[in-house]
């Protein structure tokens, strides 16, 4: 078991393979384990990087509520780079994941060499359609408090699959990590030059119109739509999931490390 601290929280990660980075974050209550039918096509290449976010998995549980936001989050995830060595990554996750990576680009851009946005929103331009997001992330919060560990089994795979030990990081990971601020993340699309990747599941519908705006606006992106998968498409599909990353990161000479 390999952990990082962080200003006193533990962080779980593990490293597979050798070659390229490629960190890969999780969805909201989800943990590393979603990806483990990735590690084997995905290590063959590169030096994968899994991991839990705080409140998460096997990562700590931090009592305080401003341990957990976005910006904690980023940095968690520059020091898990920090930690493996790597200046530069392919960053990418699936759907909190994913917009975490755009978020780290945000406040990184120099050390994102590739994005993978898997079955994710990119944030909302329009004031009223967050509020409206945030009060289903404060609604999740309160179901976890009251409900605890058990809604996990009304989830999407990705959250089925996993295991934490206690309802409150993920009640609290609702409150400062779910919840968005502002349109920082969506407006940067346009300024995002590295190359990009957008998957998502043929029947992952509230997330298709917000793929199909990040391949328009991320300017050369590559979307890839999985059949018959859904929110967790790497899990439903994790053949044609595969097949479209190393085929993508082959096409963009990202199997190799850089120059």
């Amino acid at each position: 078991m390999t952990k990082l601290n962080r200003d006193g929280v533990e962080i779980y990660y593990e490293v597979h393979g050798e070659g390229p980075p490629l960190l890969l974050s999780h969805g909201y209550s989800a943990t590393a384990q979603m990806w483990r039918g990735q590690i084997d096509a995905l290590s063959r290449h590169h030096r994968v990087i899994i991991w839990d976010m705080r409140g998460h998995g096997q990562s700590d549980y931090p009592a305080d509520d401003r341990a957990y936001s976005e910006a904690e989050t980023v940095a968690d995830m520059a020091a898990l780079l920090n930690a493996a060595g790597a200046d530069r990554a392919i960053v990418g996750g699936l759907s909190l994941g994913g917009y975490m990576s755009l978020a780290f680009h945000l406040a990184h851009p120099g050390r994102v060499r590739a994005l993978l946005i898997i079955d994710t929103g990119p944030g909302y331009r329009n004031d009223e359609a967050r509020e409206g997001w945030n009060k289903n992330a404060l609604r999740t919060a309160e179901r976890y408090e009251s409900e605890g560990l058990g809604r996990l089994a009304a989830g999407s795979p990705e959250m089925r699959m996993s295991t934490h030990r206690s309802a409150d990081g993920l009640a609290r990971a609702a409150r400062g990590m779910l919840t968005q601020t502002d349109a920082r993340v969506i407006a940067s699309l346009p300024t995002i030059a590295v190359p990009s990747l957008v998957v998502v599941g043929a029947n992952d519908t509230p997330f298709i119109a917000a793929s199909d705006y990040m391949a328009a606006k991320i300017p050369g992106a590559r979307k890839v739509v999985i059949p018959d998968a859904g929110h967790a498409s790497n899990i439903d599909q994790p053949a044609a999931f595969n097949a479209a990353v190393t085929g993508f990161l082959h096409d963009a000479g990202l199997d190799r490390e850089a120059a």
